[in-house]
Protein backbone atom coordinates (compact mmCIF):
# COMPACT_ATOMS: atom_id res chain seq x y z
CA UNK A 1 0.00 0.00 0.00
CA UNK A 2 0.87 3.49 -0.34
CA UNK A 3 -0.31 6.88 -0.73
CA UNK A 4 -1.94 6.28 -4.31
CA UNK A 5 -2.55 2.66 -3.91
CA UNK A 6 -4.82 2.43 -0.21
CA UNK A 7 -5.58 -1.31 -0.40
CA UNK A 8 -3.16 -4.29 0.58
CA UNK A 9 -2.74 -7.72 -1.55
CA UNK A 10 -2.64 -10.99 0.16
CA UNK A 11 1.33 -10.94 0.52
CA UNK A 12 1.35 -7.78 2.44
CA UNK A 13 -1.97 -8.59 4.13
CA UNK A 14 -0.76 -11.65 5.61
CA UNK A 15 2.74 -9.77 6.24
CA UNK A 16 0.51 -6.65 8.41
CA UNK A 17 -0.73 -9.23 10.19
CA UNK A 18 2.42 -11.11 11.06
CA UNK A 19 3.45 -7.56 12.62
CA UNK A 20 0.30 -7.72 14.63
CA UNK A 21 1.01 -11.43 15.56
CA UNK A 22 4.90 -10.26 17.05
CA UNK A 23 3.13 -7.32 18.79
CA UNK A 24 0.56 -9.97 20.59
CA UNK A 25 3.02 -12.22 21.53
CA UNK A 26 5.54 -9.48 23.22
CA UNK A 27 2.19 -8.14 25.17
CA UNK A 28 1.22 -11.15 26.13
CA UNK A 29 4.71 -12.55 27.17
CA UNK A 30 4.76 -9.47 29.20
CA UNK A 31 1.25 -10.18 30.49
CA UNK A 32 2.14 -14.09 31.41
CA UNK A 33 5.35 -13.07 32.79
CA UNK A 34 4.02 -10.63 35.35
CA UNK A 35 0.56 -13.31 36.12
CA UNK A 36 0.99 -12.76 39.99
CA UNK A 37 0.49 -9.24 39.67
CA UNK A 38 -1.96 -8.83 36.80
CA UNK A 39 -5.33 -7.70 39.13
CA UNK A 40 -7.78 -9.50 37.13
CA UNK A 41 -11.14 -7.32 37.25
CA UNK A 42 -8.65 -4.56 35.57
CA UNK A 43 -7.33 -7.22 33.06
CA UNK A 44 -10.94 -7.82 32.01
CA UNK A 45 -12.34 -4.95 32.12
CA UNK A 46 -9.99 -3.26 29.72
CA UNK A 47 -10.18 -6.45 27.50
CA UNK A 48 -13.67 -6.25 27.36
CA UNK A 49 -14.52 -2.80 27.06
CA UNK A 50 -13.38 -2.13 23.41
CA UNK A 51 -15.80 -4.69 22.16
CA UNK A 52 -18.69 -4.62 24.60
CA UNK A 53 -18.62 -0.33 22.93
CA UNK A 54 -16.88 -0.75 19.69
CA UNK A 55 -17.95 -4.21 18.37
CA UNK A 56 -21.75 -5.68 20.40
CA UNK A 57 -23.87 -2.94 19.30
CA UNK A 58 -22.77 -2.77 15.78
CA UNK A 59 -23.06 -6.46 15.25
CA UNK A 60 -26.45 -6.13 17.22
CA UNK A 61 -27.75 -3.50 14.83
CA UNK A 62 -25.90 -5.50 11.77
CA UNK A 63 -28.30 -8.57 12.51
CA UNK A 64 -31.08 -6.60 13.17
CA UNK A 65 -30.95 -5.16 9.36
CA UNK A 66 -31.13 -8.17 8.06
CA UNK A 67 -29.19 -6.91 5.00
CA UNK A 68 -30.09 -3.82 5.17
CA UNK A 69 -27.57 -0.95 6.13
CA UNK A 70 -26.04 -0.55 9.59
CA UNK A 71 -26.22 2.72 10.72
CA UNK A 72 -22.73 4.82 10.67
CA UNK A 73 -22.80 4.96 14.45
CA UNK A 74 -22.15 1.44 14.76
CA UNK A 75 -18.81 2.04 12.67
CA UNK A 76 -17.84 5.16 13.85
CA UNK A 77 -18.25 3.35 17.34
CA UNK A 78 -16.17 0.65 16.06
CA UNK A 79 -13.49 2.25 14.18
CA UNK A 80 -13.03 4.59 17.71
CA UNK A 81 -12.97 1.90 20.14
CA UNK A 82 -10.03 -0.23 17.96
CA UNK A 83 -7.83 2.96 17.46
CA UNK A 84 -4.73 2.67 18.68
CA UNK A 85 -5.44 6.41 19.62
CA UNK A 86 -7.97 5.29 22.33
CA UNK A 87 -6.28 2.74 23.42
CA UNK A 88 -3.52 5.07 24.45
CA UNK A 89 -5.57 7.70 25.83
CA UNK A 90 -7.12 4.97 28.18
CA UNK A 91 -3.96 3.17 28.61
CA UNK A 92 -2.74 6.59 29.45
CA UNK A 93 -5.70 8.12 31.73
CA UNK A 94 -5.69 4.60 33.73
CA UNK A 95 -1.69 5.10 34.26
CA UNK A 96 -2.37 9.04 35.85
CA UNK A 97 -5.40 8.80 37.60
CA UNK A 98 -5.31 4.50 39.28
CA UNK A 99 -1.50 3.61 38.44
CA UNK A 100 0.16 2.12 35.93
CA UNK A 101 -0.24 -1.68 36.02
CA UNK A 102 0.30 -5.69 34.28
CA UNK A 103 -3.16 -5.42 33.71
CA UNK A 104 -3.31 -2.97 31.28
CA UNK A 105 -1.42 -5.04 28.26
CA UNK A 106 -4.98 -6.65 28.30
CA UNK A 107 -5.45 -3.63 25.50
CA UNK A 108 -2.89 -4.35 23.05
CA UNK A 109 -3.32 -8.46 23.87
CA UNK A 110 -7.05 -7.09 22.04
CA UNK A 111 -5.88 -4.86 19.30
CA UNK A 112 -3.02 -6.95 18.10
CA UNK A 113 -5.28 -10.27 18.45
CA UNK A 114 -7.80 -8.50 16.27
CA UNK A 115 -5.32 -7.67 13.64
CA UNK A 116 -2.72 -10.24 13.82
CA UNK A 117 -5.22 -13.31 14.30
CA UNK A 118 -8.42 -12.01 13.25
CA UNK A 119 -7.53 -9.59 10.71
CA UNK A 120 -9.83 -7.09 11.63
CA UNK A 121 -8.60 -3.60 11.15
CA UNK A 122 -10.50 -0.45 11.34
CA UNK A 123 -14.26 -0.35 9.23
CA UNK A 124 -14.86 1.83 6.10
CA UNK A 125 -18.17 2.56 5.57
CA UNK A 126 -18.48 1.55 2.07
CA UNK A 127 -18.51 -2.49 3.25
CA UNK A 128 -20.77 -4.28 5.38
CA UNK A 129 -20.13 -4.31 9.23
CA UNK A 130 -19.60 -7.69 9.66
CA UNK A 131 -16.47 -9.37 6.72
CA UNK A 132 -18.38 -9.86 3.00
CA UNK A 133 -16.54 -9.81 0.13
CA UNK A 134 -17.57 -6.65 -2.09
CA UNK A 135 -17.85 -7.67 -5.36
CA UNK A 136 -16.20 -4.79 -6.95
CA UNK A 137 -12.95 -5.59 -4.16
CA UNK A 138 -12.92 -9.06 -5.23
CA UNK A 139 -13.09 -8.34 -9.19
CA UNK A 140 -10.41 -5.60 -8.68
CA UNK A 141 -7.92 -8.02 -6.70
CA UNK A 142 -7.97 -10.65 -8.98
CA UNK A 143 -7.06 -7.87 -11.67
CA UNK A 144 -3.95 -6.87 -9.03
CA UNK A 145 -3.12 -10.64 -9.15
CA UNK A 146 -2.87 -10.86 -12.81
CA UNK A 147 -0.45 -8.12 -12.78
CA UNK A 148 -2.87 -5.82 -14.91
CA UNK A 149 -2.09 -3.00 -12.43
CA UNK A 150 1.78 -3.14 -13.53
CA UNK A 151 1.28 -2.40 -17.54
CA UNK A 152 2.09 0.57 -18.91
Amino acid sequence: MDAANRFESTVTYRLLRAEYCVGLAISAGLFLAHLDEVRWPVAIAMFAYIDLIGYLPGAIAHRRARGGATPRVYYVLYNTMHSWLTAGAVVALWSWLVRPEWALLAVPIHLCGDRGLLGNFLKPFSVPFEPAPHPAFTAFTAEVAAGAGSRR
